[in-house]
This record gives C-alpha cells, structure tokens and sequence, in this order.
C-alpha cells in the first residue's frame, strides 16, 4: 500500500521527532479502560486503518485506543513513557475512523521522571487543556512549554476511542549513545534527526530510515515508485546536532530487486531558511560521500571515501535513480 502523509500536517509534523512512536520505544504504561482496543494500538507509526468486517470478543475492531461506554462518573485515561525524555512543540489527537465513538474533548497532562515512571504523587502539570474534538479528523496543537518531558497522561471526556497520538518533540541528547569508536549517529530519530523533504515516499517514508536496528521487512524502510524520467530521488534529513562525519552506512536490508544502483550525500551548514527552500538550496551542495555502487541486502560502510567537509547541520541523500535503503547512519562527533 502507497504511503500517504497528511497533506494538511503543520509543519512541526516535519520538523521534529515523534516521541510517542512505538518503534522508537514510546510506551504505553496503563490506562484506566481498553476494552474495545488495546492502548498499544495508539502509539503505532502507520496510519491507522478501518477493516469493515473486523470484529473480535469484544465488538468491532479497530485500529487505536478504545473505552468501554461509560456509565458512571469520571472519564477515561491513558499514560505513556515517550521513548526519550524532551521538549514537546506539537501534538496531533487523532480520531481517524471513529466516528459514533469518538471522545467529545480531550485534554493532556506532562511530567518528567529522571529515571523509571511516575509513582503515584507525581506532579502532572498541563500541557494541552481541555478542547473539543471531531471524529475522523486530525487535531494539530502547537505547544509552547519549554520543560523537557518523559511522561504523558492523555484524558478521554467522558470515554471513546483515539486513533493515534503523535508527540513531536526534539529528544534530550543522550551522551551516552555512542559506539565502540565514540561516534554518534547524528542522523538517529533518538538523537534528533529528522527527515524534512523528500521528492517521492510512494511506498515507504524517509523517516524510517533513521530508525534504530535493522529493517524487518522491505516494508520497513523507505522506498520510491519506480523512476521513469531523467534524474534521482533524495531526501533532506537535518542533523540532530550540527557535526563532522567521520564514517557513513546505507543499510539496503531486505532490498533485493530494487535497491538502488547507487548512491550519494551532499553536506551544508544551513542557518535559517525553510524545508522549502532547503530543497532548492541543496542541489548545490558539496559532496561529503561522491556516489557510491550498492549491493542487495548489505550494509555498506564508507570511511575512505568520505570528502574533507567542515561542520554540517543538513544532508542531502540521493538514491540513483531510485529504490529503497533502509537504515542510513551518519557516524560522527557533534561539533
């Protein structure tokens, strides 16, 4: 199935993390009903799906976090650990097909636990007040508060179903994540990197490629339609941190018949401007990795080959002519 993003998404949705994703290691913890769907469900990365003729024990199935009805006082809530502790700038709330059973209004509350999770006399303080919501729609929320934050508590009034939640943030810079050489991927998801263009996402998303670990399937990283024109496919990716690159792996795991033929990086340290003009701008970039051959299946590691470059804050990385890659790492020291 084609991957679609939302085309109404604000632009925090491209600009940052989102630290409610499950892959990345977002939990969660407990909530106070999940009899219709269990809470898990919630933090997935795919958009959510409705299968019509879906049902189990419980009634319909479907693809989120749903309640019982209630029938007393109260309402319901679910608490998540995000998979890294730090500063949120947005949220999306959404009720993608819950439609008869979706929360009138909903409200989130945040706290940060240095380590573990929060006891019972921890101090929740709001993040998102009470607001009303619609059914099968997205709910973008800009956010404003500069605390970092490890824990959220999402509250249903009175009771209902939420699809997803997404919870976009930049991630506390863990110094601790460093290999063997005491090198960071400046490029990882859990340091901070983010994908903010790509010209094509027809069958996978860019972001998955700054996931951690190694693929799981060809589905699980990002791959174009099949190029039938001049020229390549890219993807811009801001660094975590701006830095120098000293060793560069593309991961073409599970990528057997349509890996690309080849592949390259160019390198900028970009101040100010937008992911729109980025895209014009990096096509002049200088070449921190010249273009390389690729094989099926195989992770490949440049060191050698790599151009002298000063510090960086932005790559572009380009598929020749086109295909699917699904790990990229950027090993470096972050200036």
């Amino acid at each position: 199935m084609a991957f679609a993003a939302d085309p109404d998404a604000p632009a925090f949705t491209r600009r940052h993390v989102n630290l409610a994703d499950a892959r990345l290691g977002a939990v969660a913890l407990a909530a106070s009903n999940d009899f219709f769907a269990a809470r898990e469900r919630m933090l997935e990365a795919a958009p959510a799906q409705f299968y019509p003729g879906r049902y189990d024990d419980h009634g319909k199935w479907m693809d989120g976090w749903e309640t019982r009805r209630r029938r007393g006082p109260g309402h319901d809530w679910c608490i998540v650990r995000l998979a890294r502790p730090g500063r949120i700038f947005g949220l999306d709330l959404d009720t993608s097909h819950f439609t008869g059973n979706f929360p009138p209004a909903a409200s989130v509350e945040a706290c940060f636990v240095a380590e573990g999770d929060p006891a019972e006399n921890a101090e929740w303080f709001p993040l998102l007040p009470s607001t009303n919501l619609r059914g099968n729609s997205h709910h973008y929320f800009d956010i404003a508060e500069t605390r970092a934050i490890s824990h959220l508590r999402v509250n249903l009034y009175p009771d209902g179903g939420l699809a997803r939640l997404r919870v976009y943030g930049t991630p506390v810079f863990d110094g601790a994540a460093r290999n063997a050489e005491g090198l960071f991927d400046l490029v990882a998801a859990l340091n901070g990197g983010v994908c903010v263009a790509a010209n094509n996402e027809h069958f996978g998303p860019a972001s998955t490629m700054l996931l951690p670990g190694r693929g799981v399937n060809m589905g699980d990283g990002w791959e174009t339609r099949r190029r039938r024109e001049p020229g390549n496919d890219w993807c811009l990716i801001a660094l975590a941190h701006p830095g120098i690159i000293e060793a560069i792996e593309v991961d073409t795991a599970h990528f057997k018949g349509n890996f690309p033929d080849r592949c390259s990086i160019q390198a900028a340290n970009v101040q100010g401007g937008t992911p729109e003009s980025l895209v014009t701008q990096a096509m002049f970039w200088e070449h921190v990795l010249p273009e390389q051959k690729l094989q099926a299946d195989h992770i490949h590691t440049f060191r050698s080959e790599l151009a002298a470059h000063g510090v960086i804050t932005h790559v572009r990385f380009n598929m020749i002519p086109d295909g699917g890659v699904s790990r990229l790492r950027l090993w470096g020291r972050p200036a």
